[in-house]
């Protein structure tokens, strides 16, 4: 069989591998955990806090972004352990950046976090 005459996924059976990444990154990974803790607290707050439509585009923004950079980091951990199971330098710098990419999506997602909510919460605690 070809590649091109191989049948691709339904979208169902795409949904449910995607769903499988997510659930997989969730179990394995503590930053996935500490990112879905942050996820929630954001949305709870942003919703408490009655936050403009353009402030919740950015706060969603931000959320997907770490979200991706994450997931992308996780799957590009497990693609570097298979093809150099053993220390190797390319492997190290290539799981090193991946990382740090997830760093500089937090960071953003931080800085974001912080012009939207930290004036409103200020107001709250210092009337």
């Amino acid at each position: 069989m070809t590649p091109s005459s191989r049948r691709s996924p339904t979208l169902a059976a795409s949904l449910r591998f995607a769903l499988a990444g997510l659930r997989h990154a969730l179990a394995t990974q503590r930053n996935a955990r500490i990112h879905a803790l942050a996820t929630i607290l954001a949305l709870v707050l942003a919703a408490w806090l009655q936050v403009s439509r353009a402030e919740w585009l950015a706060l969603l923004a931000v959320i997907g972004l770490v979200w991706t950079a994450e997931l992308a980091n996780t799957a590009l951990e497990a693609a570097v352990d298979l093809a150099a199971p053993g220390p190797d330098p390319r492997a190290r710098i290539a799981k090193d950046t991946a990382a740090a990419a997830v760093l500089v999506a937090a960071a953003a997602a931080a800085a974001v976090g912080g012009v939207v909510f930290a004036p409103r919460l200020w107001r709250l605690l210092l009337p």
